[in-house]
């Protein structure tokens, strides 16, 4: 739209990009977009970062095209709402985009001015890209002046995967998102000095799937629901957060007390190691205790859960009923007065016959989270979903290979039309001009008159032997010519 049709064509020459019609759902390489954005620094006299950033801009107008700027509006009354929201927005969007390799964002420092994000993503070298992004968005949807600066940048391996984090200082105007801030702290301030201070056994009541850690990571208390998926508070108490449970999301980030307390207001999905839990239940002393009541069954270290008996060496984890593990889903809170942060989730159960491979009930699922009424009509939307996903893969699917298709097509009607026609004069007729633009004048040329002999075609083997012999006999006058630069 702002550089013309030309400009773009040559940039797909340049840049040796096979794709001309781009598929939503189709995932395509990162490196098609920086071989594209270094062609367009070529033809251009702007830089390669330059048209990185200008990518960005134009994501945020293609998308807002389909009204998906209604979700960022919708996140929060200022930008940096949004800034907080963007790992939110994006798990809602693997829903319909589940091969999306999306980043991680959250915010350090928050002043009037401004503030300072870092970034996180296994993809690298989308910097100005984000950058670009960013910049559209405080100007179109929060009609802010932006100004980005990168203050640092590294790689670390988290997880055996390069991870590039970027850290950013976001200028703009800020000051209202500040002053929301203060007024709502003074409204907490004085309804603490209102109301009595509870114990934080009842916020365990509350939530029962909910952890209490502290700066070590160390666990301190546990919902009851949990406790009793666990087999005992004693299991989980004093014991590193880590060793039972696994962050998923967000993504590309360990979990270590400085990315909860940072990450508060981005939803957090924590996995609950049931085999873990179980395979520290057979220790042995509790196996010494089992002997003397157990007898024969020793022999084979069974354990009981939920009234199954089960041998240990036949454990694997999700494969036994009651040890699948369960997925968590919920938000990191830093309780100030006590310097602990609490996860406050509920389990993500997709339908009732979930239920009984996590070892779990109804009744353990919070009347006040609707977690309940979700399972029971879950199963129905979790098919339809799965239906749509099929279907967009099969869709998919189908336009690559078509895609395919059509370069071998090409490929062949290319050689097709070039072993018939010069390729100057070939592809100055696709391009459109008229045939007489084709027409070029020698002051020199000889014309060969050829003729075989001595050939008859009354069999189909005599017709074979005629082709084959017209067939050398005009390769070898090509092979002269290419020998003496001659054009024909």
């Amino acid at each position: 739209k702002e550089y013309g049709e030309e400009i773009w064509q040559k940039a797909l020459q340049m840049s040796e990009c096979k794709y001309t019609v781009f598929n939503t759902h189709q995932v395509y390489p990162d490196h098609i977009m920086a071989s594209l954005a270094s062609s367009l620094a070529k033809i251009t006299s702007k830089s390669y970062d330059s048209f990185m950033t200008f990518f960005g801009k134009c994501f945020v107008r293609f998308f807002s095209h389909y009204g998906y700027d209604v979700t960022i509006k919708a996140t929060g009354r200022y930008f940096t709402d949004f800034l907080e929201s963007v790992d939110n927005i994006h798990a809602q969007f693997s829903l319909s985009y589940p091969k999306m390799k999306s980043p991680s964002m959250y915010l350090t420092e928050v002043d009037e001015k401004g503030c300072v994000l870092v970034y996180r993503s296994v993809r690298h070298g989308f910097t100005h890209y984000v950058m670009g992004q960013l910049d559209q968005i405080a100007d179109e949807k929060y009609n802010l002046k932006l100004e980005t600066t990168v203050l640092s940048t590294e790689t670390k391996i988290i997880s055996g995967r390069n991870i590039t984090i970027v850290t950013f200082r976001l200028n703009f105007d800020n000051t209202q998102y500040v002053e929301r801030k203060k007024s709502e702290n003074n409204v907490y301030l004085k309804a603490s000095r209102q109301f009595p201070a509870f114990s934080c056994d009842l916020l365990l009541q509350l939530f029962p799937f909910a952890i209490l850690f502290n700066p070590a990571m160390i666990i301190v208390g546990c919902g009851e629901k949990l406790i009793q998926v666990a087999g005992g508070k004693e299991k989980l108490m004093d014991q590193p957060v880590t060793k039972y449970f696994r962050l998923r999301k967000p993504k590309g980030i360990t979990f270590t007390w400085k990315n909860a307390f940072y990450l508060k207001s981005v939803l957090f999905e924590v996995e609950v190691l049931r085999f873990e839990l179980v395979k520290n239940n057979s220790d042995e002393a509790t196996l010494k205790e089992e002997k003397d009541s157990l007898g024969d069954r020793l022999s084979q270290r069974e354990i009981e859960i939920d009234g199954k008996s089960i041998s240990p060496y036949a454990l694997r984890r999700d494969s036994q009923p009651g040890l699948r593990n369960i997925l968590l889903k919920g938000q990191m809170l830093y309780l100030s007065d006590i310097t602990l942060i609490i996860y406050l989730c509920s389990p993500v159960v997709n339908d009732i016959n979930e239920l009984p491979d996590q070892g779990l009930y109804l009744n353990d699922l919070n009347l006040h989270g609707l977690g309940r009424e979700m399972v029971l009509a879950g199963w129905q939307n979790n098919s339809k979903l799965e239906l749509m996903f099929d279907k967009a893969e099969q869709r998919s699917t189908e336009l690559e290979n078509n895609y395919s298709l059509l370069n071998t097509w090409q490929k062949r009607g290319d050689d097709l039309l070039y072993s018939m026609i010069p390729k100057p004069v070939a592809d100055r007729l696709r391009a459109g001009n008229s045939p007489l633009s084709t027409c070029q004048s020698f002051d020199a040329v000889s014309v060969m008159f050829c003729e075989l002999v001595g050939l008859n075609s009354s069999t189909v083997e005599d017709a074979m032997e005629l082709v084959c012999t017209m067939n050398a006999v005009f390769s070898s006058f090509d092979s002269l010519m290419d020998a003496f630069n001659v054009y024909k």
